[in-house]
């Protein structure tokens, strides 16, 4: 049994353990997902939940709260530290992988008192704040390397082949990653003044405030939360005035399909975000970074020739041919990387 252990507070920390989790399961393992924040009281998760909306409509307090971000776990109550270890003891529970640093304090505690192996997970190309405080596994991977300027290990986000350039439909995707941050909607009339038809993916329906035809939005379900189920974030399009249909990706999240039939992607440089723009072979044009890591992982795409500045797109003309030449460079290079559920497996399943 394998136990994968994500955060709700990023869906670039989430959305790849519940990747990776299907992906054991598709080799015959046996695979569960732990929420850090399913441990917490309800006041702390109301908390949560109303940082989550400051953060989306305030890029600037986001970044002011990440420098003073405290590890969640020192609000879990101790009892429910207590039956989670029962838990894992009665689905005797061999191998942790750990998405968030967060969860590395809790993992000191049961390895003393049972004999368990402990992965790291790193999404992002260098230590984000969660993996900065106390706790050190048996084995550390690497998504994205800024160091070494590789991609050491990869968790396949579909099997789908991907789609040739010329079958793309030209539109550019817009998105804040899982907490909708950053200067991306402020990005609309411009990309629209350059000739790109925009998908956006919205928070709020008030998110939805130019109304062109070649603007479409589109929203995750503002009432899911990630601590709440298993399943991929709800997905629908959103008109305003219509009620909003969601739907869930079937063995990956429903916004990579919009992902990989894009030209491009218009994003902060979260680690989630590189990921989906390997496998979809669809380059990325960098926003201002949530803080030093995306910094460094916008560093590291636009040195793998897999992505640019939106400074630098602008100096090009914001060509097309420029996010071709991007594409291109992307072919094949998921292929060339070692897969995570593979490695974790090298026997088989278990």
């Amino acid at each position: 049994m394998i136990e994968v252990l994500t955060s709700g507070v990023a869906l670039g920390v989430h959305v790849p353990g519940l990747l990776l989790a299907d992906r054991l399961r598709e080799r015959g393992a046996e695979a569960s997902v732990t929420v850090l924040e399913r441990l917490l009281p309800p006041e702390k998760l109301a908390t949560t939940k109303a940082m989550k909306t400051a953060f989306h409509r305030d890029f600037r307090l986001a970044l002011v709260g990440q420098k003073v971000a405290v590890n969640p776990v020192d609000a879990v109550p101790s009892h429910r530290v207590d039956e989670l270890f029962a838990e894992w003891d009665e689905r005797d529970v061999r191998r942790f992988v750990v998405f968030s640093g967060y969860w590395l304090p809790v993992l000191e505690r049961y390895t003393a008192r049972r004999d368990v192996e402990v992965c790291a997970c790193q999404v992002d190309s260098v230590p984000s704040p969660s993996f900065k405080g106390d706790g050190t596994p048996t084995t550390r991977v690497r998504l994205a390397d800024a160091d070494l300027g590789v991609l050491p290990a990869t968790i396949p986000v579909s099997r789908q082949p991907q789609v040739p350039w010329a079958d793309r439909r030209g539109s550019l995707l817009l998105h804040g990653g899982g907490w909708g941050m950053g200067t991306y909607r402020e990005r609309v009339g411009e990309l629209l003044a350059a000739g790109y038809s925009l998908d956006v993916v919205a928070h709020e329906e008030a998110d939805a405030a130019v109304a062109d035809p070649a603007v479409r939005y589109h929203l995750i379900d503002p009432r899911w939360h990630p601590w709440e189920d298993d399943g991929y974030p709800p997905f629908g399009r959103l008109v305003p005035g219509v009620p909003t249909t969601y739907a869930r990706g079937d063995g990956h999240h429903a916004s990579f399909d919009l992902v990989r039939t894009s030209a491009a992607v218009v994003s902060k440089p979260g680690g989630g975000t590189l990921l989906d723009s390997l496998w979809s072979a669809t380059p990325l044009v960098f926003l201002e970074p949530f803080g030093a890591h995306e910094q460094r992982n916008s560093e590291l795409w636009q040195a793998l020739g897999f992505g640019i500045t939106l400074d630098g797109w602008r100096r090009r003309g914001c060509s097309a041919d420029v996010l071709e030449e991007l594409h291109h460079a992307l072919l094949g290079a998921a292929d060339r990387v070692p897969d995570l559920s593979e490695a974790l497996l090298p026997g088989g399943a278990r």
